[in-house]
């Protein structure tokens, strides 16, 4: 079953409570997302450490070929 976009946010958001998080679903089929999370806890870490923790937050949503979710573009940014 394909997530939607405010599932992600959502678990995205309890990691994250204060970000800024856009997501789109780049091929409308509710598998393929692009998701931007900016927050302020990304200072000092560098890019991996950023990612590995937004994976996280998803909670195994994307693990092995069971996930509900398939893809995911991932850009994180510090707030400026």
């Amino acid at each position: 079953m394909p997530m939607h976009a405010k599932d992600i946010e959502d678990l995205i958001r309890e990691a994250f409570p204060e970000a800024k998080i856009t997501i789109t679903d780049l091929a409308g089929d509710g598998n393929h997302y692009a998701a931007e999370v900016i927050d302020e806890s990304f200072r000092g870490k560098n890019r991996v450490q950023q990612q590995r923790a937004v994976y996280a937050s998803l909670k195994g949503k994307m693990d092995g070929s069971h996930g509900e979710l398939h893809a995911l573009a991932l850009t994180t940014k510090i707030p400026e």
